[in-house]
């Protein structure tokens, strides 16, 4: 007689009730005058890889590893070279689905100062610690 296979039982968890993910850290954001004379600096002087490189994107660490550090040259995008109030540039992945990951921290409480978005470029959201600092969001994949 062949082995039973045991079944699990499903969970009956609603979606609000479900657990929280747990973010994986990712990026912090580096202010850069030069990203070119940066991107040279952190790979031939520190020995880092570049991770991603999607024009204005850029990051530098380790393949395979957690935790980059995102070379942002503000003076693509703004006159002044300070990120947003309250923004301290980091940038945590949160794995799973996306949007219900980010249902389940809003659930616990965590306030969204742009909720979940999908842009041309991905996903993205941003919360707020209880200082006011924002941290952005994005899917681990």
């Amino acid at each position: 007689m062949p082995a039973r296979k045991k079944s699990t039982p499903k969970s009956k968890a609603s979606p609000a009730k479900s657990k929280a993910p747990q973010p994986q850290f990712w990026s912090v954001a580096v202010l850069v005058s030069n990203r070119p004379r940066s991107v040279a600096w952190y790979t031939q002087k520190l020995g880092l890889d570049v991770v991603q490189d999607f024009d204005h994107w850029v990051t530098v660490g380790r393949r395979g590893e957690n935790g980059v550090i995102h070379l942002c040259q503000t003076s693509d995008w703004m006159d002044k070279e300070l990120l947003e109030p309250g923004n301290q540039g980091i940038q945590l992945h949160l794995p799973g689905d996306f949007e219900a990951s980010c249902a389940a921290l809003q659930a616990k409480g965590v306030r969204f100062s742009q909720a979940p978005k999908h842009e041309a470029w991905g996903w993205w959201a941003m919360v707020v610690d209880p200082d006011g600092n924002e941290i952005a969001l994005g899917p681990t994949d």
